[in-house]
């Protein structure tokens, strides 16, 4: 068998690797001219890490990440809402990383370039269409780079994990408007800064309306760790107002950024001080789309951003687009023909990324201080007169079970239970 994937990101990577392993053949197309390390912080979760790990890459992301203790919530006014431990120290059995989106990708790229060989990654190359008959899939890509001629490959499946703005999903829902924005913009930057308590904490300040995250994500110079942070401001509504034009990872001015920064407090930390030492930030929309009814057309299916783009909310983005890679090629290794190994695929994953999809839209596991914002602007003296312990855990964990990372997670195991291994 072989597969043909569209996009060398997080997904796409990642399930080139997991083919590998499986003893599937698997080329990766991408159109950029390279693969670079863009982008800032991102946590990645035990269930997805679990899967990396498998694959022998987290010595790799030890080098360059951070293994994440706890994450703590906070009012706008820095005062503690809630608290909890993180990946291993949660009871997992694999850890959370709070990573470079770049590093990460660059681990998996090199993993793949190393396995598979070179030859497996072509880049500056661009889906332009694709065929399909019984026999396979032939798809046809242009050089995006220096307008040099076509390129046609030819394979058993098509996998298009080319993000939010897909070819493959563009082309079966020629009718979807473009992508749904909630009226928030996101400023996100990192920098080097000295570390924050025990280094290995996420914070999460305000509520409602307005957000700011802290996190870090890998070793700085001088002692000091790569210090990441978003800034997340409610803007307009976005069901009748569209996202700021070229909103999409343009560099943002700092005077823009800094009057927000302002409103948020995490003990022992300097918010503005942080912002102010960024050299370059970044400005996003927060954007979705809605959950599909399939992403799977005979021999073409979607995966990752491509299938369910969903708000960065419960570091869920990446985690489920690794999750999707393992179902994938599970599928692709135990069935007896590829349609039936990628319809095996949808019916696993739709459903549940569907799920986080909508849990993200109402806030994700940050609706424990929405939620505390909402009956306390003010502030507070006892959290618990506010929001009680049992009503917060309930928050918590209740996005922790749907997402798939609740403690003491369940083990994949090395094939779907539902197939036996081959001979």
């Amino acid at each position: 068998m072989k597969v043909i994937i569209v996009g060398a990101g997080i997904g796409g990577l990642t399930t080139a690797l997991m083919l590998h392993r499986r003893g599937i053949q698997a080329r990766v197309y991408e159109q950029s001219p390279e693969v670079r390390e863009v982008g800032v912080g991102i946590n990645t979760l035990p269930h997805a890490i679990s899967v990396l790990a498998d694959l022998g890459l987290l010595p790799a992301l030890d080098k360059v990440g951070i293994r994440t203790r706890e994450l703590v919530y906070y009012n706008r006014l820095g005062q503690q809402v809630w608290r909890e431990p993180r990946g291993m120290d949660a009871g997992h059995s694999a850890p959370q990383f709070s990573i470079h989106r770049g590093r990460l990708q660059k681990v998996i790229h090199d993993a793949v370039v190393e396995r598979l060989g070179p030859d497996a990654l072509r880049t500056g190359r661009s889906l332009s269409g694709f065929v399909q008959d019984e026999g396979g899939v032939t798809a046809h890509f242009t050089d995006s780079v220096r307008g040099g001629s076509g390129l046609t490959e030819r394979g058993d499946v098509l996998v298009c994990a080319d993000g939010i703005h897909s070819v493959a999903r563009r082309h079966f829902y020629p009718d979807e408007s473009s992508p749904r924005w909630n009226g928030v913009l996101m400023w996100r930057g990192a920098t080097d800064w000295p570390a924050w308590g025990d280094g290995r904490t996420m914070a999460i300040s305000g509520g409602m309306t307005a957000k700011f995250v802290l996190y870090p994500i890998g070793e700085g110079s001088d002692g000091r760790q790569l210090m990441n942070w978003v800034v997340n401001i409610k803007m307009a509504d976005g069901s009748v107002s569209p996202p700021p034009k070229d909103s999409w990872s343009r560099r943002a001015q700092r005077s823009l950024v800094l009057p927000y920064a302002r409103r948020f407090a995490i003990p022992g930390f300097d918010v503005t001080g942080l912002v102010e030492a960024t050299p370059e930030s970044f400005e996003y929309p927060m954007c979705d789309r809605d959950p599909l009814p399939r992403w799977t057309f005979g021999r073409v299916t979607l995966l990752g951003d491509a299938a369910h783009p969903m708000y960065p909310v419960g570091s869920n983005g990446a985690s489920q687009a690794i999750l999707d890679a393992r179902s994938l090629a599970d599928a692709l290794a135990y069935a007896e023909h590829p349609g039936e190994a990628l319809w095996a695929y949808e019916r696993e994953r739709l459903p549940a990324t569907a799920k986080v999809v909508e849990l993200n839209r109402g806030g994700g596991p940050e609706r424990v201080i929405d939620e505390v914002e909402r009956r306390a602007p003010g502030g507070f003296t006892d959290i618990d007169s506010v929001l009680s312990r049992a009503e917060r855990q309930a928050i918590a964990s209740g996005y922790a079970t749907t997402a798939g990372f609740a403690t003491s997670p369940r083990r994949f195991p090395t094939a779907p239970p539902h197939h036996q291994p081959p001979p």
